[in-house]
């Protein structure tokens, strides 16, 4: 009988940087001229339907204008579009458009389309590389940087995917301007979120300059941007595939993912995690985390931001229990919560530990209190 021992050893070097600004479709065709994604001339640009006309056509013109091969790939726009049956769709209209290997992709729009796109580039053709370019506060915050890509099952959320790093994200802070504004304020809980886990100081911010930011305020909008991105890469080059630190980026998640699940995604990604966060303050605040003063502040800060703080009527209680089996940090059948210590900290629980098990009963009751 033989063996062979096949080495596979290798250092990756998956860093990337990130630009803030406005209209940054020229600075996206002149980095790509310069060689961003090597010699690459084809480009697939995969968006939803709401930013293919106000973003996606223009950054394709100006792509084709440049000489270089482009087609855009839409998708209707939401979180129900986030399911394995859009991904095996864009992958199947790539391929019969002659995309294969030698290509690169463009998610262009917010959450949902960077996710799936993200995942698209990581399996379509054994991998190819891509660039988020983010027109949603939501994905400034959160889904364009740290190259966790994925999609969602009947089951729960995020469930399906992997970890793909984009060669470049651009954050164009002018596309929040053409934002409904109840996708605004959704997008400001996981800004809120960064605030509440790591940064007294820009919590204080949002408390002080809401307002400036949703009149798209110049220098409050860069400020909050920039404070988004340096909190969350902080996390992320620490620990890119959430073996510890990483977990804090789920603050308010275990509620507030299955609430969103629960309510069939009536309530959009931010809503259900603003929600999660008043639930996981609840909790914090009964182990004795937080004082009921720091509560307070964090459901003022909601209630300002236009975010919702308690559950919808219509969500189904003993449901939302069950559902919360569901979410990722789940280990031996037992649920577990990243608690935040105050504002500004979360709770380490041993050597790389940042999320603690909850009984049942306990995450029982703390729904019904909210």
């Amino acid at each position: 009988m033989a063996k062979f021992n096949v080495e596979l050893k290798k250092v990756v070097d998956d860093s990337y940087e990130i630009e803030l600004g406005y209209r940054l479709y020229d600075a996206l065709v002149g980095d790509i001229k310069n060689g961003l994604v090597g010699s690459i001339k084809k480009f697939a640009v995969i968006t939803d339907d709401i930013v293919e006309p106000l973003y996606a056509h223009p950054i394709a013109d100006r792509l084709t204008d440049t000489g270089f091969t482009v087609k855009v790939f839409t998708f209707k726009n939401g979180e129900k579009s986030k399911v394995r049956q859009t991904k095996e769709y864009l992958e199947d209209a790539m391929l019969d458009s002659g995309f294969r290997r030698d290509c690169c992709i463009i998610a262009v729009g917010g959450g949902v389309v960077t996710d799936l796109a993200g995942f698209t580039a990581g399996t379509f053709g054994r991998g190819v590389p891509f660039i988020n370019y983010a027109t949603t506060l939501l994905a400034a915050a959160d889904a364009s940087v740290g190259g966790k890509t994925a999609v969602d099952t009947p089951l729960a959320t995020n469930l399906i995917g992997l970890f793909n790093q984009p060669k470049k994200v651009y954050i164009d802070i002018a596309a929040w301007e053409t934002l409904p504004p109840r996708q605004l304020y959704s997008g400001m809980a996981e800004t809120i979120k960064h605030a509440c886990m790591a940064d007294r100081e820009f919590f204080d911010f949002l408390r002080d300059n809401m307002e400036k930011i949703y009149s798209f305020d110049k220098t409050a909008c860069v400020h909050a941007a920039e404070c988004n991105c340096r909190i969350k890469y902080s996390v992320v080059m620490k620990d890119e595939r959430e073996s510890g630190l990483r977990e804090i980026l789920n603050l308010g998640h275990t509620v507030g993912r299955a609430a969103e699940t629960v309510s069939g995604y009536r309530l959009l990604h931010g809503e259900a995690v603003a929600i999660g966060l008043a639930a996981e303050v609840h909790l914090s605040r009964r182990m004795g985390y937080m004082t009921d003063g720091e509560v307070s502040e964090v459901e003022s800060l909601l209630e300002q931001a236009h975010l919702p703080y308690r559950l919808p009527d219509y969500i189904d209680r003993e449901e939302l229990v069950k559902k919360l089996y569901t979410d990722k940090k789940v280990r031996d059948g037992k649920l577990r919560f990243v608690l935040q210590k105050g504002i500004g900290e979360v709770v380490c629980f041993g050597e790389n530990v940042y999320a603690t098990p909850i009984d049942e009963q306990t995450a029982r009751e703390i729904i019904y209190e909210i």
